[in-house]
């Protein structure tokens, strides 16, 4: 059941407690958007995650005043959004974050911006984005995002400046993209709640690609609540993306998504979750685990029943998620070779990587897919587990000064960690949720939930449980 946030500053209301807020007539998108701008004018708080802010803002705001007064509000009436600079919104400038593509304007709106537009909602502003959502940390265009938590330290990549939005209190929503953990990774990192939709079931017309099988678009926020109504807009086929779910499973999904919670404490009796032995519990720092653990007895002393499950192959599946997608990036970026030392490093790097293996390294690694597909739900269905709760990121956000993160006191390269317990849903194409779970040292960690195909609201309604009898998600950055 959601309960709507009714005492904090307007700034700190989240998708839902807008929405009542707004019905009520105890403020106005209007009086909203004064709120956020008067943040965006403070350098500290935006921390490098505002790239542009969208025009016409101000004209959307008094058109959504107008409809919440004569009673045609939309289903998102007034909820200002950020998007990720690889997500077009029509007459802005988006740039996938790189020296390459110049002072590109975009033409339309992308699907998903169009969809939460045509439901009442507003973009205003375009947030940072590492390359092409696999650069560097230290963007060489637009420079770093800090995280509000420690401004030492990174947001987590790549949906960097839609994290360090939300978690700074300048909007209350944003879109995202993960294909490797680009959503969930900031997520966990800046105590956001984050989720990769299943495979297909948001369009990705008006994004550009990083690694055409894996792209997933999905919406970040700071409540599972938040994120179920914002989803429900979002799904269903557009008839351009090629890769879209079917209408009528797009309309399964959307159908649960809808459903209204039952109220009082919930009850998780007769749900069976899956804990992972390995894999997901290895590389990761005692504190994440503990924090994760702590979320598994949450939902146990709600009558969940929990089992071991493992992904089967997981390692293999690793480094198939990995020459997919620098093979297919480097593959999206051939027409722009000739420009090789405008890329930042992180950039450069995963472009070389992708030019080295064979077609057939390739093909095999795309092939594996189907098969890895099926051994998963039959390791799920084995275990009769309606979801698979692991542990987040393996640890806290990492320092800028030298991009490593730590593991129980000792230092690792970021990128051999951010992504392991991500990566594998790209490819495999499951639901996944990321939520809040705890603090390590002062700094947010997450809990990863993973569903079966199509089973985003399960996933959904998982995380918005653990959120209701636990209160981490509430906590914010200061400032």
């Amino acid at each position: 059941e959601y309960t709507p946030c009714t005492d904090a500053a307007l700034h700190d209301f989240g998708v839902l407690d807008l929405l009542t807020a707004y019905a009520d007539g105890t403020t106005t998108p209007t009086a909203m958007l004064a709120a956020l701008r008067a943040r965006w004018a403070d350098p500290a708080l935006v921390g490098g995650a505002i790239l542009a802010v969208v025009d016409g803002a101000n004209e959307a705001a008094a058109d959504s005043d107008r409809r919440w007064r004569d009673g045609t509000a939309r289903p998102l009436e007034g909820i200002f959004f950020g998007v990720k600079d690889i997500v077009d919104v029509a007459g802005a400038p988006v740039t996938a974050g790189s020296h390459t593509t110049g002072d590109r304007i975009a033409d339309t709106d992308a699907t998903a911006v169009a969809r939460l537009r045509a439901a009442g909602a507003i973009p205003v502003l375009i947030t940072a984005t590492t390359e092409f959502a696999c650069g560097a940390p230290h963007n060489a265009r637009y420079g770093a995002v800090t995280n509000p938590w420690d401004r030492s330290r990174w947001t987590g990549g790549s949906s960097t400046g839609s994290a360090g939005a939300l978690a700074a209190r300048l909007v209350p929503l944003a879109l995202g993209t993960d294909t490797g953990g680009s959503i969930r990774v900031p997520s966990a990192l800046c105590n956001l709640t984050g989720i990769k939709p299943t495979y297909g079931l948001v369009p990705r017309t008006g994004v550009a690609s990083l690694s055409w099988t894996l792209d997933h678009i999905g919406p970040m926020a700071r409540s599972a609540a938040d994120l179920r109504v914002v989803l429900d807009v979002l799904a269903g086929p557009d008839g351009l993306d090629p890769a879209a779910a079917p209408d009528a499973v797009a309309r399964q999904v959307q159908a649960g998504l809808a459903e209204p919670g039952t109220p009082g404490v919930p009850s998780l009796a007769g749900v069976r979750l899956g804990v992972p032995t390995t894999w997901f519990t290895e590389l990761c720092d005692a504190g994440v685990l503990a924090a994760w653990e702590a979320a598994v007895a949450a939902l146990r002393g709600l009558g969940a029943a929990v089992v071991p499950v493992d992904i089967p192959d997981a390692h293999r599946l690793h480094d198939d998620v990995t020459l997919v997608l620098t093979c297919e990036l480097a593959a999206n970026q051939e027409g722009a070779l000739d420009r090789f030392a405008q890329y930042d490093v992180g950039t450069q790097v995963r472009i070389a990587r992708g030019l080295v293996p064979s077609a057939v390294d390739y093909l095999r690694s795309l092939r594996r897919r189907a098969g890895a597909q099926r051994a998963t739900v039959q390791a799920f269905d084995a275990a009769g587990v309606d979801a698979l709760v692991t542990p987040g990121i393996g640890a806290t956000a990492a320092r800028l000064s030298d991009v490593t993160v730590e593991i129980d006191g000792a230092r690792h390269p970021m990128q051999s960690i951010v992504g392991r317990n991500t990566g594998l849903f790209d490819y495999l194409g499951l639901p996944a949720v990321m939520a809040p779970a705890g603090f390590v040292d002062g700094l947010p960690v997450g809990v990863q939930i993973v569903g079966r195909p199509w089973a985003d609201d399960t996933c959904l309604r998982l995380a918005q449980v653990l959120q209701t009898v636990t209160d981490v998600h509430e906590r914010r950055a200061d400032g």
